[in-house]
């Protein structure tokens, strides 16, 4: 990973190489963004660039010993802590299953990497082993580079432990590099956050979504746009839809929605029963493509402009279920369709989970029980 594989960011990139270029560089940095953000991504480029033997005004040589090294995150001065499961474990102990998941994927989430080294319901830290193990690596001499640098990905998880890098993080070794990659600051101990320069990452904006959609998934088409919508800034999430098997979600949905107006119990249930094949991701997809679909629904409906985030099939059906749906109407269904996503994704039986949803989407279009006051009392029932 290098700074030109990544979408975008310019603005962070040009502040990145000018630390270098300038030899101001902070012995402590933390890279601050949302989910599915460029951050892990830039830490690693940015390390690359300060180990570089020959750094060119925009980007690495690419050719030199620390070069080759790097882009397989191999170098001896190139450190990375991480959550990982267990009380006396290291991220030493998973640094194989790391380095292949960065390969893959660079902006992944903390629940991926975790059911990826087979956590299942245990949730990760970084414990004292590991902080112990930081401190005993960083103060031995560089190997080959006159730096050695440590990427810290979601210091959130240090919790207490992390009084024991104050030290070393506000006096560290001569030439030393910290670099924290972190999504909230409200869970890092102020200790540290005092100590740290800040880098905030800016959320992924739709085109570079579609740029970096497109480098990965060539045949994708112009189905990258509707993806970018759907992501919503969040690189990994588009990667996760884009991968799975495409469906005229416009059509599914609309006639979804046709067969719960009418009500007829038994094409509910033929409905529900195909629709559980798709299997998880493509269901929760769908969901995120409903919600999509309901958030710029509402914004055609109260400001009856067409500079929504919709294309043209997707306009068209928008403006056709102006006469039956109204915003009370909308907000409800965009409840219950949030508490779907949820329940999927702690594995509901979904025949039961969609049928069930199907009968309230009924009730909510005929407005049975319904009104403005108690529509919120509608996400209880699942």
């Amino acid at each position: 990973m290098q700074f030109s594989d990544i979408s975008g960011q310019d603005s962070t990139k040009a502040q990145l190489r000018q630390m270098v270029q300038q030899e101001r560089i902070p012995h402590a940095m933390i890279l601050l963004g949302p989910q599915g953000s460029a951050k892990l991504a830039l830490a690693i480029a940015f390390a690359r660039y300060v180990l570089c033997e020959d750094p060119q005004p925009e980007e690495v040589c690419g050719h030199c010993s620390s070069c080759i090294k790097t882009a397989k995150l191999v170098h001896p001065d190139l450190h990375f802590s991480f959550p990982t499961i267990g009380t006396k474990v290291t991220s030493d102990s998973f640094i194989g299953q790391w380095r292949s998941a960065m390969a893959e994927n660079p902006y992944l989430v903390l629940n991926d990497w975790l059911q990826l080294i087979g956590a299942e319901n245990q949730q990760g830290n970084i414990n004292k082993e590991e902080c112990l193990n930081i401190i005993r690596k960083l103060s031995l001499k560089t190997f080959e580079s006159p730096y050695k640098v440590l990427i810290m990905w979601m210091p959130e998880l240090l919790g207490k432990e992390g009084n024991r890098l104050l030290k070393i993080i506000e006096e560290p070794p001569e030439n030393t590099v910290f670099l924290l990659v972190a999504e909230d600051t409200e869970q890092i101990l102020n200790t540290i956050l005092s100590r740290c320069q800040l880098v905030k990452v800016q959320p992924f904006r739709d085109e570079e979504i579609v740029d970096g959609l497109l480098q990965r998934f060539p045949d994708i088409g112009e189905r990258a746009q509707t993806v970018a919508y759907l992501a919503d800034g969040d690189l990994n999430e588009a990667q996760k839809l884009a991968a799975q098997q495409e469906n005229n979600n416009t059509r599914l949905f609309l006639d979804w929605m046709r067969k719960c107006y009418i009500g007829n119990g038994v094409e509910l249930v033929k409905w529900v029963e195909q629709f559980a094949k798709l299997g998880r991701e493509n269901q929760k997809y769908f969901l995120h493509y409903a919600l999509h679909f309901l958030r710029e629904y509402l914004i055609l409906k109260m400001t009856d402009t067409e500079q929504v985030r919709l294309q043209q099939e997707e306009l068209k059906s928008a403006r056709n279920l102006m006469k039956v749906i109204e915003l009370d109407q909308a907000e409800a269904l965009a409840r219950l369709f949030t508490d779907c996503v949820q329940h999927v994704e702690r594995n509901a039986n979904p025949k039961v989970l969609f049928l069930d949803a199907s009968i309230r989407v009924h009730q909510i279009l005929k407005r049975i029980n319904l009104t403005v006051a108690n529509t919120a009392t509608l996400k209880t029932g699942l």
